[in-house]
């Protein structure tokens, strides 16, 4: 029997998502006959090092994943699990995204001290966040806010909205629901008020292309309904030269054909693309339909510079 080693980062949230991700991998080897067992490898990344720091300024890709993918490079490990949102939009040489599974709630939540919507919090209220996409767009949507970083691990922010006078913090949903503490959440942020990062809500499952064997069992996990609409995100991300530390954000969904275009009415793809000024002085967003993710995500990026969205990337980069 083979064992798997599977590549996890420390956090509370990314060994309860691998954990998950594994006992489905079981139920699947069950169900196939196939004769798999795993173990976790525990790694150490640089964006958990760097903490007094926001992402925006401690620059460079692939934060949460370029030393795990470096072991599987190393054959240390041979797969990871990823939340979709921290994985660069071009992965190194020799790896390959092996699975997309069900993809959870993208959207972001909003965690109030008082119990206070987005809408109802007072004038002046103090809200922490770790995301320059998502404290672009509320600066967009509320000028009036203070807007705070704040980084660590899911839990520790939590603790944060107590002990550092907070009124309220942003986190995604998806991390909420998977550690059970979806009982927190006192609003779902609308794409209006703050569209979701690129691939918020689902999980990579990466591992080595020439893993055949390891990539077969993964095919069985894959989720083609998730795969796609990440998949024009994804695109839309590369094409802007993005990472997760820059104000950019995405959702695609399926939507009904019902255009002439649609072939005897099937779903077609539908994505939103943003990309804002730090400061919320100018969003910038696009949505348009189509059947192909890959073309899909390049268009609406390309609409985007067109409207002058490398202009203002390129000033946050400095």
């Amino acid at each position: 029997m083979r064992t798997i080693k599977v590549g996890s980062r420390q956090s509370a949230l990314a060994l309860t998502q691998t954990g998950y991700v594994i006992q489905d991998l079981r139920d699947i080897c069950e169900r196939e006959g196939l004769a798999f067992d795993f173990e976790v490898h525990k790694i150490v990344t640089k964006g958990d090092l760097i903490l007094d720091v926001t992402l925006s300024k401690v620059g460079g890709k692939g934060l949460f994943v370029k030393e795990i993918e470096q072991a599987m490079l190393d054959r240390t490990i041979d797969m990871a699990v990823h939340s979709m949102k921290d994985m660069p939009s071009e992965l190194p040489e020799g790896l390959i995204n092996g699975a997309v599974p069900r993809r959870a709630d993208p959207r972001d939540a909003l965690v109030s001290r008082e119990g206070l919507t987005l809408d109802q919090l007072p004038e002046g209220a103090r809200v922490g966040t770790s995301s320059l996409r998502r404290s672009s767009q509320l600066k967009a949507y509320r000028p009036d806010l203070q807007l705070e970083s704040i980084r660590g691990n899911i839990d520790s922010r939590l603790r944060k909205l107590e002990t550092e006078g907070l009124d309220a913090i942003i986190l995604a949903a998806a991390g909420l629901y998977r550690m059970g503490w979806q009982d927190r959440i006192t609003e779902y942020l609308s794409e209006a008020a703050c569209l979701p990062a690129v691939g918020q809500g689902a999980l990579g499952i990466e591992c080595r292309e020439d893993d055949e064997e390891l990539l077969h069992l993964l095919s069985l996990y894959n989720d083609p309904a998730t795969a796609s609409p990440v998949m024009a995100e994804r695109r839309f991300l590369s094409v802007l030269n993005g990472g997760c530390q820059v104000p950019i954000g995405a959702h695609a969904v399926w939507v009904p054909g019902q255009d002439a275009d649609s072939l005897n009415g099937e779903n077609k793809l539908q994505l939103t693309g943003m990309v804002g000024s730090p400061d919320g002085g100018l969003i910038l967003k696009e949505t348009l339909s189509g059947k192909d993710p890959a073309r899909l995500g390049e268009e609406v990026a390309w609409r985007l510079i067109d409207r002058g969205a490398e202009q203002i990337l390129a000033e946050v980069r400095g």
